[in-house]
């Protein structure tokens, strides 16, 4: 049996979808790390699994029980998981051992001293033995977080869920956070974790789930994900992949608004001035050398043109679609002043290509 399966998971915030039809198996021991982009539903799905977001259709089986049906008993079945999340929550007023003590000893009925003694195991393993009787206040953040975990495991969950558990932490600190986590991920505990931490995932997880469209886009062994991706808002995504596009309806469009816009986002992107002059270049002889060659005056213009820069490759493709006349530019002599545009293109792009289908000039130029 599964220890968790979710079946059709939807949520949504007003007239925000969020998550739509999420379908997930989980077996014993799995490791999954979820990425994706801000606001993806990362976090929402997570805390679903816990009904700490009520979802608006769909089922939760937390090892074999369904926490989602109506009557269920939701904190007996919560205890079987443990949340650790962005912060730390720590109750500011007790102590690290009280913090760790006070839920096993309500709810598992654990005595004080069988308690202490695992809190006190689960701090050694953490590097805060000599932390136990210190207040939150006095502790920094990575601290805080890995006493967050110690209170997780004092429950002995048989899933822990930790939603981006070092994004509220300064740079400093997020190693000691990571450590004990790669700690864990050597026992045979479940775990899922939303993380924006791409080495870190790679190198824990069982099983890599990117978020986008509204749930599970793409899922696979990290060496699939990260190396070998399939589809594109994933290619995007684990490459890091940066766009500016530009519609052109007219053959008197605004040329300034267009070149500030690749300005805008080559400065925002970290491109060189070098590298953005070049952008701007290409893009308008090849824009001037397609309305003039698709187009007589009585054809409506339509084209579309998109900047992709790779953070990760530092790579930048200009992708250009035209309709009108089917018309190859990179075929002009090389001599022939007439293509000037064309033959400064030559020179400063690495490659270059052009097809015509389903009635579009495509053009492809990679700087």
């Amino acid at each position: 049996m599964s220890l968790i399966e979710v079946k059709g998971l939807s949520k949504s915030f007003g007239s925000l979808e969020v998550l739509k039809n999420v379908d997930l198996t989980v077996e014993q021991g799995e490791r999954i790390a979820i990425i994706g982009g801000s606001g993806c539903g990362k976090s929402v799905f997570l805390r679903s699994l816990e009904l700490l977001e009520t979802p608006d259709k769909g089922q939760i089986f937390i090892d074999g029980q369904e926490i989602t049906a109506k009557g269920a008993d939701i904190d007996h079945i919560r205890r079987s998981m443990g949340m650790v999340y962005q912060r730390f929550y720590l109750f500011s007023h007790l102590d690290v051992m009280d913090n760790l003590c006070m839920a096993p000893v309500k709810l598992l009925g654990m005595s004080r001293a069988q308690a202490e003694e695992k809190a006190m195991d689960l701090l050694r393993q953490v590097g805060l033995a000599n932390r136990a009787h210190a207040f939150p206040s006095v502790l920094s953040g990575g601290q805080q977080q890995r006493i967050a975990i110690c209170r997780s495991l004092m429950m002995e969950p048989k899933v822990l869920l930790f939603d981006e558990p070092t994004s509220a932490l300064d740079p400093t600190m997020v190693g000691e956070v990571l450590a004990v986590i790669r700690m864990l991920a050597k026992r045979s505990l479940t775990m899922l974790i939303v993380t924006h931490e791409m080495n870190f995932a790679r190198e824990v997880a069982d099983r890599i789930l990117f978020f986008a469209d509204h749930g599970i886009y793409e899922q696979g062994k990290p060496e699939d994900i990260f190396d070998r991706p399939q589809k594109p808002l994933t290619i995007d995504f684990i490459n890091k992949i940066k766009h500016f596009s530009y519609e052109i309806t007219t053959r008197d469009f605004d040329l300034m608004e267009f070149q500030g816009g690749i300005q805008t986002f080559g400065e925002k992107y970290g491109l060189k001035s070098t590298h953005i002059n070049r952008l701007e270049l290409c893009c308008e002889e090849l824009i001037y050398e397609m309305l003039q060659n698709c187009y007589d005056s009585q054809n409506d213009i339509s084209l579309k043109i998109l900047i992709s820069h790779a953070e990760s490759s530092k790579e930048t493709i200009i992708s250009l679609a035209c309709g009108g006349k089917e018309y190859n530019p990179f075929n002009a002599p090389e001599d022939d002043e007439s293509h000037l545009g064309i033959t400064i293109i030559r020179q400063v792009g690495k490659q270059y290509s052009h097809s015509f289908t389903d009635g579009k000039n495509k053009i492809e130029i990679q700087l």
